[in-house]
């Protein structure tokens, strides 16, 4: 994806809460756009390999969600986190992780995935097709600026960080608002 590029339109099968439902499990399906997610905001949206995963939940959920107030100060709205999992993952990692701020989306399917270009495979991992580590702002459902991983290809032999990672993106927007 370039800057300039609208997201592709998606639906996503998620799981959210509802009290009247009851019982030990109260949640019901919900399918969610990319409208509902992106349009008429600006945004961070972040994806990586899986969740659980070391980099994952050491460093990037956890620095995306303790950065937030300042991502907020900088005009962003939302932050949200995607993987090729499906809800029941992502929903559990955010609660094992103790996240507040950020939003998960569960890109099960791959789909909104393989349509920016990004899904791989990581069958050497055990994994089969997954994400690419990457991070942008998205404003109003187009690319403002796009962050990549380098070396995407199926089946990398490492797991490069650094491109994607919440310092990265502060800096890029200290450096936008200063040049305001």
């Amino acid at each position: 994806m370039q800057p300039g590029s609208k997201l592709p339109n998606v639906t996503f099968r998620t799981r959210v809460r509802d009290e009247s439902i009851g019982g030990d499990n109260p949640f019901k399906w919900e399918d969610k756009t990319t409208a509902d997610y992106f349009a008429g905001k600006r945004v961070i949206l972040f994806s990586l390999p899986g969740a659980f995963t070391p980099t994952c939940s050491t460093y990037q959920l956890p620095g995306f969600e303790n950065n937030f107030e300042k991502f907020k100060a900088l005009g962003v709205e939302n932050i949200y986190c995607m993987s090729v999992n499906d809800s029941f993952v992502m929903n559990q990692w955010k609660k094992a992780q103790g996240i507040e701020n950020v939003d998960v989306i569960p890109d099960g399917s791959g789909e909104f995935t393989r349509r920016v270009g990004m899904l791989v495979r990581k069958d050497n991992l055990g994994f089969g097709l997954r994400s690419w580590r990457y991070a942008a702002v998205i404003n109003d459902g187009v690319v403002e600026a796009w962050f990549e991983e380098p070396g995407i290809c199926d089946n990398h032999g490492e797991d490069p960080y650094g491109e994607s990672s919440p310092e990265n993106l502060l800096k890029y927007l200290e450096e936008k608002k200063a040049a305001a």
